[in-house]
């Protein structure tokens, strides 16, 4: 029988998702919901298979989102619990979720 990987987020992840998921609700009507449903989606292709998702810094992989320029970065943990330390643009800079990792 597969592994399932249960997945946690940090607060600050957890943030970062509903402030983003927000923005994209006040821009468009639906949208929010639709980059709710993306970060749904890559969350079940972790659970799935975290090791299909490339290692970018220390431990920490990188989920990309589809359509959206958004990445979920995830630690796998020892107990195999997968856990996202950031919801987070492309175009920010990497320093602010490092310090997480």
């Amino acid at each position: 029988m597969p592994v399932v990987y249960p997945v946690t987020f940090t607060q600050p992840a957890r943030a970062e998702l509903i402030d983003a998921q927000t923005w994209y609700e006040n821009e468009v009507p639906g949208l929010g919901r639709h980059f709710r449903t993306a970060v749904g989606n890559v969350v079940q292709r972790m659970t799935a298979n975290p090791q299909q998702f490339p290692i970018i810094h220390k431990n920490v992989r990188r989920a990309l989102l589809r359509r959206f320029p958004y990445a979920l970065m995830f630690v796998i943990e020892a107990d195999t619990t997968l856990t996202v330390i950031a919801c987070f643009h492309g175009s920010r800079d990497p320093a602010q979720w490092q310090r997480r990792a």
